[in-house]
């Protein structure tokens, strides 16, 4: 088995993500206490926090901060396709659809192989752009919760409640998508059990690059891309897995 890492994260996606983890961890821990108020837990952990004003300083600064990664990342991730200088790998596509009935029928047992992928597979769009959107969602409702009365002097009061409703809602969304499907995607199946570092390290080996990623790989290496139900090269056809 090979061991060769390949660079699949740069330094600055890595600290993108270990900010966003951060933070949302501490809106985690300082915004349920709030939803869930009547309860003894939410109680200790308000207290723990240093009481209930410190508990929205922390979630505010959160927020606050969460609100400008969002708009730096569309800011930046615009401008670089604009000028070409970062592909739109994350927009969906038309493979991405295809792709999502062709694994259906790999796990059915009706089609041999499954899909080969690019640098992103649907199920990372997916979450990418649930993510992003959760995100706009936050900022609004968050920018209505904390700035009710200038809110309801331009547009209707009712948004006020609705805000309140869709931020709590969202929030528990957010937090049951991370903790059931993200951290099991990425970190519990089968390929990466128990911990999958690529995040932190930004690199995978070549092995797992091919078996996951195969299209970017041909082109990273500069070869014609493999076509669906081809053995792949480096790859034993009756085993699967690259040889050393």
């Amino acid at each position: 088995m090979s061991s060769e890492q390949i660079v699949r994260f740069s330094r600055r996606r890595r600290a993108e993500h270990l900010t966003v983890m951060v933070l949302f961890v501490l809106l985690c821990l300082t915004g349920f206490p709030q939803k869930f108020y009547t309860h003894r837990w939410a109680e200790v952990l308000v207290h723990a926090l240093g009481g209930i004003d410190w508990t929205r300083r922390i979630h505010h600064l959160a927020g606050y901060m969460l609100a400008a990664m969002t708009v730096v990342h569309f800011g930046a991730g615009l401008a670089g396709m604009l000028s070409r200088q970062i592909p739109f790998s994350m927009m969906p596509t038309r493979k991405d659809f295809e792709d999502v009935f062709g694994q259906l029928r790999h796990y059915l047992g009706t089609a041999p192989h499954a899909p080969l992928y690019d640098r992103y597979t649907y199920k990372e769009k997916f979450e990418y752009w649930g993510l992003v959107m959760g995100n706009v969602v936050m900022v609004v409702t968050g920018s209505i919760l904390l700035f009710p009365l200038q809110v309801t002097m331009l547009l209707p009061g009712v948004l006020v409640p609705a805000a309140k409703m869709a931020h709590s809602n969202e929030g528990l969304m957010a937090f049951l998508v991370i903790t059931i499907w993200h951290i099991f995607n990425v970190h519990l199946n089968p390929d990466a059990f128990p911990f999958d570092p690529a995040i932190f390290t930004g690199k995978i080996t070549r092995e797992r690059y091919l078996h996951e990623h195969p299209l970017e790989l041909a082109r990273l290496e500069g070869r014609p891309p493999p076509s669906q139900g081809d053995p792949l090269p480096g790859h034993d056809p009756a085993g699967g897995k690259e040889q050393a």
